[in-house]
């Protein structure tokens, strides 16, 4: 696994618009916190528009503004400004070689785990983490965005300590991080875009999704064979669901689930702080993980 230089002081971050629109100010949010971090943000020509539709631009300008913040060797990191729907358009035109040959920490989530899917592919560490909007509107203080910094800066191995949840099953498990948005990943399992690999991590998290249809998500991997690769799994934050005859909560089906159908050999962390909420922990995709679950704590440690 490749693991981009970590960034120094002046050194260049782009902010690309991959997915769906975003509010300019949040752009310029975000500029101004790298400025106070040390660092000059490059807003790439696309990245506030013009809006095709429901796409932040045509597929071509994001694609362009994506190549070229690849290519500029000033560029130490990208900015994904906002998710929605759109950066799978984007995956078979970016060459693996590219991202290869100059790696850099690609920052973002939701709809950006497609982006993740590609660099994992391509063998190279990913932020999933926060972007534009939760940049500018929580500032330096956040726990979340210093925690980003420390990723950007190479501050690993790197720990989280969370408060357990009566679903958890105890356990201790080892593996590259894996993961990201359960809808996003659900469209590339199968594909050249498939995290899913030999002793892995898994974290997932979405957001407006029927309780039903996440469960169908879960039985895709599961007939998949996807399970069987998976030496911990990490149950982020699922949000703007509403319940149904079955349930009332998305937690008390992913845990029937679990159970139902023995995926218990492995230990399993419910209600981690990742996803569409306020506390939105940066996660590296690609990192050596250790994830520790028992009685008192959740503890994740990711290295390289």
């Amino acid at each position: 696994m490749i693991f981009p230089e970590s960034l120094k002081k002046g050194d260049k971050i782009a902010v690309i618009s991959p997915s769906s629109p975003v509010k300019e100010e949040y752009i310029d949010g975000a500029v101004e916190f790298f400025a106070r971090e040390g660092y000059e943000a490059e807003v790439m020509p696309h990245a506030k528009g013009p809006a095709s539709g429901s796409y932040a631009s045509s597929a071509e300008n994001r694609l362009a503004d994506i190549l070229s913040a690849w290519e500029n060797p000033e560029i130490r990191a990208v900015l994904c400004s906002r998710g929605g729907y759109g950066a799978v358009h984007l995956l078979q035109h970016i060459p693996e070689e590219l991202l290869q040959r100059n790696p850099k920490w690609l920052i973002g989530y939701s709809d950006i785990s497609a982006l993740h899917a590609m660099m994992l592919k391509a063998g190279v560490a990913s932020v999933h983490a926060s972007m534009a909007k939760q940049l500018a509107e929580e500032g330096h203080e956040d726990f979340a965005n210093q925690s980003l910094m420390k990723i950007l800066r190479g501050d690993f191995p790197l720990e989280y300590s969370v408060r357990p949840h009566n679903y958890n099953i105890r356990g201790e498990g080892e593996g590259r991080l894996v993961g990201g948005n359960l809808a996003v990943l659900n469209g590339l399992f199968g594909t050249g875009f498939d995290i899913l690999d030999e002793g892995v991590i898994l974290f997932i998290e979405d957001i407006s999704e029927a309780i039903y249809a996440v469960e169908r998500m879960l039985y895709h991997i599961l007939l998949s064979g996807g399970f069987e690769k998976v030496n911990g799994l990490i149950v982020g934050r699922f949000t703007e669901y509403r319940a149904d005859r079955n349930y009332e909560r998305m937690e008390d089906m992913i845990s029937d689930f679990l159970l139902r159908e023995g995926i218990a050999g492995v230990p399993v962390a419910f209600d981690f702080p990742v996803g569409h909420v306020k506390e939105n922990l940066p996660l590296v995709e690609g990192a050596r993980a250790c994830l520790s679950v028992d009685e008192k704590e959740v503890k994740l440690i990711m290295g390289k």
